[in-house]
Order: structure tokens, then sequence, then C-alpha cells
């Protein structure tokens, strides 16, 4: 079976891909991707850029995988890392192809490093995906009525939103002024980084962007300094 490299290009910040991901994408004779994946890493794109939207995915992968076949270097480029939210973009080309992975710098870990939190004390947890998301819920339900971990949550665009996740939580029950930072485009132009409770967070109005994480922090902040609009 051919092979497809997946990599992972970072939470958005060219200067944040890894060296061994640019020279894949660089060296690459094909690569895909979604579009706004692909925009930080244009610039070491030396082959062909086959853009990808949701409603296309799979006949560009088919493309892909024909591609690969014929024995030409083919990579899939996905946000951030692989290990956190680019299961379904995996299982999809792992249908196709062997797979070879280049990990990258994930969001959460951005967002751990905003707010001075250390990955040992975290605990991850993932809406992201289409199916299957609500067991992720129930588990931060859980954990936020139990809390020994800060709680780092990728929410499912674009209808399991920082809004809508804060209401669930509220009919369950969860204290209305829980603690949250909902951090919105890491390290890209724009990015923000704004302090709620659980109840204002049910009731803001303003959109959010599809790359935000939600953060449950553990403790009050210690010294580390968090600028926030």
């Amino acid at each position: 079976m051919a092979t497809i490299t997946v990599v992972g290009v970072g939470p958005g910040d060219p200067d944040l891909l890894t060296l061994k991901a640019r020279d894949a994408i660089r060296n690459a004779d094909y690569v895909a991707g979604f579009e706004t994946v692909l925009g930080p890493v244009r610039r070491w794109i030396g082959g062909e850029a086959l853009p990808m939207r949701y409603r296309n995915q799979e006949d560009v992968l088919e493309q892909l995988a024909t591609y690969a076949e014929a024995d030409k270097r083919c990579v899939v480029c996905a946000w951030g890392d692989l290990n956190f939210s680019a299961k379904e973009l995996l299982d999809r080309v792992r249908r196709r192809a062997d797979v070879e992975l280049i990990p990258g710098i994930s969001s959460a870990q951005m967002a751990c490093a905003r707010l001075g939190l250390t990955i040992e004390t975290s605990m991850f947890i993932t809406l992201h995906a289409r199916e299957g998301h609500e067991e992720g819920l129930r588990e931060l339900i859980a954990m936020l009525k139990n809390r020994r971990r800060n709680l780092v949550v990728l929410p499912r665009p674009f209808d399991l939103m920082p809004t809508d996740i804060a209401g669930l939580l509220l009919e369950e029950g969860i204290a209305p002024k829980t603690r949250l930072y909902a951090l919105e485009r890491l390290s890209l132009p724009g990015e923000r980084i704004r302090e709620y409770d659980i109840s204002l967070l049910a009731a803001e109005k303003s959109e959010f962007s599809d790359l935000t994480i939600l953060v449950f922090p553990m403790h009050e902040r210690g010294d580390h300094k968090v600028d926030l609009d």
C-alpha cells in the first residue's frame, strides 16, 4: 500500500512549524489540506496544492491516494498536533494508504503556555468529533463536579461552541460562578483571551472563532501574567 504523510502544522503561526514538517511540505509533489490550514504553510509548498472543503474532502483524498500509488510524495496538513483533534481526518487517510505522522505543536499546549499551566496538572477533553462527543460532555461534567485538574476543552465547530457548552453545563447543575477562559486564534493575528464564569459565557452574544479553546483552571492564577480583553 502507498504511504501518505500527515503533518501537524501547529496552531497557525508559521514560525511554530517544525523543521521536519517544513521539509516534508517543501519536498512533496502534492500537499492537501483544508484551505485555512494551507494558508500558514503555503510559502513552503513546492509541488501542487490540493485545497479541501468538508463537502469534497473524500474526493480530494481519493485523488491524493491515486498520486501516492503512482509513487508521488503526498502530504496532508492538519491544524495543531495530530493527536488532539485530527482523528477523523486521519481515519479518512488511513482508509486509503499507510500513514506517516509528523506531529506538531497543539493549540492546547499554547493555551497552557498562555495561562501558565502545566500539562502534568491538566486534563484534555475533546468535543471536536462529529460522533461520540456525548462521552466527552459527560466526562467534562463529572470532572467539574469533582475537580482535581485543570480542564482544557476543545469545542466542536460550529454546532457545539462555547456558549452552547456553557448552557449545557448550567442545565447539568454546574455552579454558574465556575471560572473559565476562552482562548481564540492562539498564535494568530487577532488572538484573544477572555475570562468568564459559566453564566456569563452562556449569555455571551458575540460570536467565537472556530479556533477556540476553553480552559477551566483548578486554582486562581499565580504570578503568571495574562493579557485579557
